[in-house]
């Protein structure tokens, strides 16, 4: 990880955010959410789209998202995804964030704010979609779904890369879901992929494994539609 230099603006700017979060707190929400396992260090139970609106009345800044991050509050991290700067992301930290998230709604928070903006977006997704932490894998398949809705200049050769890494996680039960919703962006993306994308699902659909089997026929049912073709971006 990054090692923090700090100053005394950004010191005072996080100390001001710690302060203000008690006073959005929702208990029923924190409670609500730990009966669901989403467990936290710490969780005042901010909603999203109150997180959002504070974020944007700050400044973003590389060294406050850090700070922000290495807190461990529910708040912090998710007010992290929001105020860092992309471009100052490294790899390193993309990895640490990830291994250390201790909830997917974490993930889902880096994967839509903020890591689809940085230069290593498509080999983290790629490499992550070879992972062996589960955790590491929704981020994997979230960010190959994020890329495909998001990146508006890239090829679709790029993204056609994903179908060497794919067949395995069509495989886990566990990642059905995430690997429904991402693979439906990916065939979204254009006539070419899901061209692709329609070939790819009927070899899931023949693998030897029950969860791939279902996931492929679902996928081809939902994509394979009328509706979800005319809504194809290109």
């Amino acid at each position: 990880m990054d090692v923090l230099i700090d100053n005394k603006e950004t010191e005072k700017l996080f100390k001001k955010i710690i302060a203000s979060l008690p006073a959005m707190q929702n208990g029923d929400t924190a409670e609500s959410m730990e009966k669901r396992g989403l467990k936290y260090e710490k969780n005042w139970g901010v909603s999203i789209v109150d997180l959002k609106n504070y974020a944007s009345l700050i400044e973003k800044d590389h060294l406050l998202a850090l700070k922000l991050w290495n807190k461990k509050w529910r708040e912090t991290m998710i007010l992290a995804t929001f105020l860092d700067e992309p471009e100052k992301v490294t790899e390193e930290q993309m990895d640490y964030w990830v291994k250390t998230a201790c909830t997917i709604e974490l993930i889902e928070q880096m994967v839509f704010n903020l890591f689809p903006f940085t230069p290593f977006a498509f080999a983290k997704a790629l490499e992550w979609c070879r992972g062996k932490k589960f955790n590491v894998k929704v981020a994997g398949l979230l960010l190959m779904g994020r890329l495909a809705a998001t990146s508006k200049n890239d090829i679709d050769e790029m993204f056609e890369s994903f179908f060497d890494v794919l067949s395995p996680l069509a495989k886990d039960k566990a990642l059905y879901n995430y690997f429904f919703r991402s693979y439906c962006q990916l065939a979204r993306r254009s006539r070419g992929l899901h061209s692709s994308c329609l070939s790819f699902a009927h070899q899931i659909a023949t693998m030897n494994e029950v969860a791939a089997v279902e996931l492929g026929n679902e996928i081809l049912n939902e994509i394979g539609s009328d509706d979800f073709i005319q809504i194809i971006k290109k």
